[in-house]
């Protein structure tokens, strides 16, 4: 590790804690050429691959992105986006996986956002499962209604 004040490439490790419930490691580090002292985070980096084949990072702002714009015009607000955001990140991670599929992240969205708001769910579902058909839109609602009463009962 190179030190950011004098570029120098020997740095040694002095303390080390873990944060974010293990998911990234906080280090303090110190220069043996300046003796200034600095800190690192350690994150495990989440790849997603899509349907074209190409990889990359996982972004839980586009997440956000893509739920906002799902929840336009609805009675949500950003701290709610912000706590789906999470929620999603958690639950990927949570799978121990490296790599995970486009698909299974707009799986891990579903469940949150059916929670959060059902006609931003809808929306969401109705691009990410391509609904092409009234039937389509019927059958989902069919279930939130199935599903609404089962947890009223």
């Amino acid at each position: 590790m190179h030190c950011p004040f004098c570029r120098h490439p020997d740095t040694r490790v002095v303390d080390s804690r873990s944060t974010e419930d293990g998911a990234a490691i906080r280090r303090r580090r110190t220069c043996s050429e300046c003796g200034r002292r600095f800190t690192t985070q350690e994150t495990v980096l989440l790849m997603v691959s899509k349907r074209s084949g190409v990889t990359e990072p996982f972004s839980r702002d586009k997440v956000v992105a893509g739920v906002r714009r799902a929840c336009q015009g609805r009675p949500v607000g950003e701290d709610s986006l912000a706590q789906l955001g999470q929620l999603v990140e958690e639950s990927i991670r949570a799978t121990g996986c490296a790599e995970i599929a486009s698909h299974e992240v707009g799986l891990a969205i579903l469940g949150p956002l059916r929670e959060l708001d059902e006609v931003a769910y809808l929306r969401f579902a109705s691009v990410y499962r391509g609904f092409e058909t009234l039937a389509d839109f019927e059958a989902e609602i069919e279930q939130l209604r199935a599903a609404r009463t089962a947890v009223q009962q």
